[in-house]
């Protein structure tokens, strides 16, 4: 892990991803940028809105080739955080290698995938690299696959992130399949739920805040607020159009939460889930 830079911790952004429209994109993508979103953009909109750090995580149409995302981190070390998408027999060496430059977790994002099978060898060997290096695995699915998939994973030990209100669908209320089951998993103290991407949860733009408003709550009961974190989702591929930086910020302020929620979701929660070094202001 490289040495946290001085600046003291405002606030944390959770989860961004940067990329250029110029790179190799993976073959079997669902989306396509026609645009830049670069490391220089990203740091101006944490600074025109008050924060100070963030989280980066390699976007799905650049497969494992996190180059453009580690080259970021050594460019603004210390202030960023990196999340990678990396394939299962990647070697431990590659992995200490990202791990000192800040990378603190892998993302399995599994929208569009076949279920994994945790239990095949492969799979052992890998969680186990990952919880010796104390990563964390970011889960990014529909909300009813979750909590098998949260089962599965559990018995090595490692942290869990869960993706966007576990991409809920709003218009089928708190009762729908595996919601429950997620609220009840984040007592277990391993889980963490990332409050983001609020605009992903498949209802109308008020259907989707009600939804958030709701869960709020109950997420703050079942995970505790000190495993609840706060991300931008930017540059909001696919929603490019209709949402900006302010747009997800206003969504945030929505929420109505409470002074100290809000300082564990901007601050606390995720300066220790990860591991930022600095002192806050």
């Amino acid at each position: 892990m490289p040495d946290s830079c001085s600046a003291p911790i405002l606030g944390i952004d959770a989860h961004a991803h940067v990329f250029s429209r110029e790179l190799d994109l993976t073959a079997a993508r669902r989306y396509t940028p026609d645009y830049d979103a670069t490391l220089g953009v990203y740091l101006n909109h944490l600074r025109d809105h008050g924060l100070s750090h963030g989280v980066l995580v390699q976007p799905s149409f650049l497969g494992t080739d996190n180059t453009y995302l580690l080259k970021a981190l050594q460019h603004a070390a210390g202030q960023i955080r990196g999340i990678v998408v990396v394939e299962r027999d990647i070697s431990r060496e590659q992995l200490d290698a990202m791990d000192r430059l800040g990378v603190v977790g892998v993302r399995l994002n599994l929208m569009g995938q076949a279920l994994p099978d945790f239990d095949e060898p492969a799979w052992r060997v890998f969680f186990g690299h990952l919880a010796e290096l104390d990563w964390h695995v970011e889960l990014h699915r529909q909300v009813e696959d979750l909590p098998g998939l949260i089962r599965g994973l559990m018995p090595f030990g490692i942290k869990i992130v869960v993706d966007h209100f576990g991409r809920a669908d709003a218009r089928l209320g708190m009762d729908q399949p595996g919601f429950r089951e997620l609220l009840a998993l984040g007592q277990s103290g391993q889980v963490w739920m990332k409050v983001s991407g609020i605009y992903r949860l498949g209802g109308t733009a008020q259907q989707n805040l009600d939804f958030a408003r709701a869960a709020m709550p109950l997420l703050e009961q079942g995970f505790g607020s000190r495993r609840l974190v706060w991300g931008s989702d930017w540059p909001h591929t696919q929603h490019e159009n209709s949402i900006g930086y302010g747009t997800v910020v206003e969504q945030l302020q929505a929420l109505e939460c409470s002074a100290h929620t809000m300082r564990s979701l901007l601050i606390e929660a995720p300066q220790a889930l990860f591991d930022f070094n600095v002192t806050e202001a």
